[in-house]
């Protein structure tokens, strides 16, 4: 009888006694291990899996751990900035002896299944954590006020600032806006004879105090202000 096994992506025929090499095993010298994998059995009838004969087992003594034959892998670029490079190579396999082909009652064996040598660690997946469950919202007692959301007050600034109390409305000088205003407000001149009692000291003095550079006589604000005082 012979049997089709899977081990290490790959397939073998073989029949008890034979012996080959196959990819490394998570198992030591002398010890008898079980590839359960079987694609098919053959013999007086063959029988083919679908895709696994169920019950069916190889079981193998394992001889050694041996390496394979070394492979050299060179890459060459030819080009301006030429590269290359080599590398060897010598894969770890395992040389097994097939003992017996079952047919049947392969669960029942007791031998060690043969794993490569990556998974010899466990083949359980590790249990998952549960998540912590999220505390759930105290919901407000029915009867319990609900808290008012205060609304924020917002002070809408007016288009325009009002003149100051008593004062005149200085944007009516040639060159003076808003900004102006203000400054001129702080400086403490508010009314129209103001500018118009002004002497060259303090054009002079409201020259430097408020960086006008000039202004005051290059746009002739006295002489406006004069006949805006008259009315």
């Amino acid at each position: 009888m012979f049997a089709v096994m899977k081990t290490g992506g790959k397939q073998y025929k073989v029949q008890a006694g034979d012996r080959l090499r196959v990819e490394k095993l998570a198992a030591e010298a002398g010890e008898t291990v079980q590839f359960n994998d079987i694609l098919m059995l053959g013999g007086e009838t063959a029988t083919v899996g679908a895709p696994l004969v169920s019950g069916a087992a190889v079981q193998a003594l394992v001889v050694d751990q041996v390496k394979g034959e070394k492979l050299i892998h060179f890459v060459k670029r030819r080009r301006k900035h030429s590269s290359k490079r080599k590398k060897g190579h010598r894969q770890q396999l395992t040389l097994i002896e097939v003992t017996e082909v079952l047919e049947k009652g392969a669960e029942k064996s007791g031998v060690k299944a043969a794993m490569g040598a990556g998974s010899a660690v466990s083949t359980e997946a590790p249990a998952k954590k549960a998540a912590p469950k999220k505390a759930a919202k105290a919901e407000p007692a029915e009867d319990a006020p609900k808290p008012k959301k205060a609304k924020a007050a917002k002070a809408e600034a007016p288009a325009t600032a009002p003149a100051a109390a008593g004062g005149d409305d200085l944007k009516a000088l040639s060159g003076v806006g808003p900004a102006l205003e203000k400054k001129l407000h702080a400086a403490g001149v508010t009314t129209f004879a103001q500018i118009a009692a002004w002497s060259d000291a303090d054009v002079a003095e409201m020259d430097e105090k408020l960086s006008f550079k000039g202004r005051i006589e290059r746009e002739g604000w006295i002489e406006q202000a004069k006949k805006l005082a008259e009315g």
